[in-house]
């Protein structure tokens, strides 16, 4: 991390700000953020010089809003490998930092949400969070019994904030611009719907439980143990698991063997579990991961969680398998069986075909290689022509799938592991 970067993130963390719900002065200050990144990236492509102080504005100004606002500013640090280096380093800084709830609004939370027992867990917490994301902030603690455990809160206003954000007309091309693709009503709907639920920390819970019993033998995989006794409808309270961050891991010079383990590790959490359970942690951001001495990849938050039917699961493999082997009678099955409807003229299913080339291109170049940076570059590109995605009716959660799956490219062109990742992914879709 640049010494610029760990200034702000400091100064993120030690502010605090009440999160606004007002719908017309959110829609305001989402727009007038939308429009500064728009100067920033535009400055930054033409090749001029971008003033620092007006990225750090805006990075401070989306971290208060939380919401919308601020997952478009995390989808911009990871994801658009697009955006300048240097300016992806201070946008990523929103996966885990931004003004949090004061201390007192922390304990009285907790208060409402425990009653009694409040009081034991305020006494174990560190008054400083560990990290402010966009529905809530963990700080450290330890039980009465000793054991060292993350607690997580849930910002107060955090869920009226999306509701208003979402109930904004305008907020759709907000949102589509921060995903590049077009603004379409069921892909809206999905993405409303996978934010509120993030506000429901039982259902987390449960998500979270569920994840660790599926890798409860994986060696390379940890997730955090809940306390249920804990835990209420704003408050999460698991153990405490630390790991180094993804750009702490790289910046300790790994040998190949090491990429290529953490690689294989992240692959099969995020990919696998779509196969084999119909299940996508939808953010696959660094934030929500950390990586153990030993490799060992741990992963956090566990409030954005799509599922996919046998039928969806499927469909989605044997798309897979006609995409890798190029056949345009099996895609064109293969969309229908998926809901969607594949295009007829040949300009657009020339469209469709780079499309999913470019979305599966790991599973087109068998043997162990590295995800370029410029992974599913096609695919993200065609994503903003609205006629052509419109045209092809799929699934709103698919078009989610695919757009955060780009995530993933982005993360594992970073680690620069060396893997068989076209092996891995046709064994788990054979199986599904």
């Amino acid at each position: 991390m640049q010494p610029r970067e760990e200034a702000l993130r400091a100064e993120l963390l030690a502010s605090e700000a009440v999160v606004p719900t007002s719908g017309l002065g959110r829609l305001w200050q989402t727009g007038r953020s939308a429009l500064g990144i728009g100067s920033v990236l535009a400055r930054a492509q033409r090749g001029d010089a971008v003033d620092p102080e007006a990225v750090r504005a805006i990075v401070q100004r989306l971290g208060g809003l939380k919401g919308v606002a601020m997952k478009m500013g995390q989808m911009l640090g990871y994801i658009d490998q697009g955006v300048p280096e240097e300016l992806r380093g201070m946008f990523s800084l929103l996966q885990t930092a931004a003004p949090g709830t004061d201390f007192d609004g922390v304990a009285a939370v907790l208060r409402e949400a425990l009653g009694e027992r409040a009081d034991a867990l305020i006494a174990g917490l560190e008054r400083a969070p560990v990290a402010v994301a966009s529905i809530g902030q963990v700080h450290r603690g330890r039980l009465p019994d000793g054991t060292a455990v993350a607690v997580k809160v849930r910002h107060p206003g955090v869920e009226e904030a999306l509701t208003a954000d979402f109930r904004t007309a305008n907020i759709g091309k907000v949102f589509a611009a921060a995903l590049g693709a077009a603004s379409i009503t069921g892909m809206l709907e999905e993405a409303r719907t996978a934010f509120l639920e993030e506000c429901d920390f039982p259902l987390e819970a449960r998500r979270q439980q569920h994840f660790a019993t599926l890798f409860a033998d994986d060696p390379q995989i940890e997730i955090p143990a809940v306390e249920p006794a804990w835990s209420a409808d704003r408050v999460l309270v698991t153990r405490w698991t630390p790991g180094r961050s993804l750009a702490e891991f790289l910046a300790g010079a790994p040998d190949q063997g090491q990429r290529d383990a953490v690689g294989a590790a992240l692959f099969r959490f995020w990919m696998r579990t779509l196969y084999r359970d119909g299940l996508f942690h939808g953010d696959p951001h660094p934030g929500n991961f950390a990586i153990h001495p030993d490799r060992r990849v741990i992963v956090y938050d566990f409030g954005c969680v799509r599922s996919f039917e046998p039928a969806l699961r499927r469909g989605f493999a044997a798309l897979a398998a006609a995409t890798r082997d190029d056949d345009p009678a099996a895609i064109v099955a293969a969309i229908s069986a998926l809901g969607g409807r594949a295009p007829r003229d040949a300009r657009s299913r020339a469209h469709l075909r780079e499309l999913l080339r470019s979305f599966f291109g790991p599973l087109l170049h068998p043997g162990a290689r590295r995800i370029a940076g410029d992974e599913g570059l096609g695919a993200r590109n065609l994503m903003r022509d609205k006629r052509a995605i419109i045209g092809l009716q799929l699934p709103a959660r698919l078009l989610f799938l695919f757009r955060l799956r780009f995530g993933l490219y982005a993360v594992l062109s970073r680690l620069q592991a060396e893997v068989d990742w076209a092996g891995l992914e046709s064994q788990w879709a054979r199986e599904a």
